[in-house]
């Protein structure tokens, strides 16, 4: 049966994970699991006061992370003051950042957009030797030189 016209819609779950939240309003599932698992028989349903309706039972898997711990590190910078060409650099509008387990090949980036502060934490580091490289760029897009690549092993 169709629900009634202009009637509130209430959900409400069964069996729903501890680690879940529920909003009964909108019948919005979503929270951060705390370990590996599986949580079944799961039930939304929903109501208007005359009529009901349930979405078939439904399970959620959990995996754990990735076998390898991660660590993050801050990678800080003197910012330049020359352009390559020797000028003074005076539109300096942020840095890249490449990353990579390869001083070959840096296949990851962040930016900072600013040159204030001049840091920038990089996390989801795994363990081994990790490169970095940074690049300066303008308010024209003109990039400056790759830096030297330093490289960090973590443990």
């Amino acid at each position: 049966m169709p629900f009634a016209a202009g009637n509130q819609l209430s959900f409400t779950v069964q069996n729903l994970p501890t680690w879940a939240n529920f909003n009964p309003l909108k019948g919005i599932l979503w929270g951060t699991p705390t370990g590996s698992g599986t949580y079944n028989n799961i039930i939304i349903s929903t109501t208007d006061g005359t009529y009901s309706s349930a979405l078939p039972p439904f399970s959620i898997t959990v995996t754990g992370p990735p076998s390898s711990a991660t660590a993050s590190g801050t990678v800080s910078w003197t910012a330049p003051t020359r352009n390559t060409d020797g000028s003074a650099l005076t539109d300096l509008m942020g840095v890249r950042i490449y990353y990579g387990t390869s001083a070959m090949n840096l296949n990851q980036a962040v930016q900072a957009p600013s040159t204030t502060p001049a840091s920038c934490l990089i996390g989801r580091l795994t363990s081994g030797t990790w490169y970095f490289g940074a690049t300066a760029y303008n308010a024209a897009g003109q990039v400056r030189a790759l830096s030297p690549i330093v490289g960090l092993t973590i443990p």
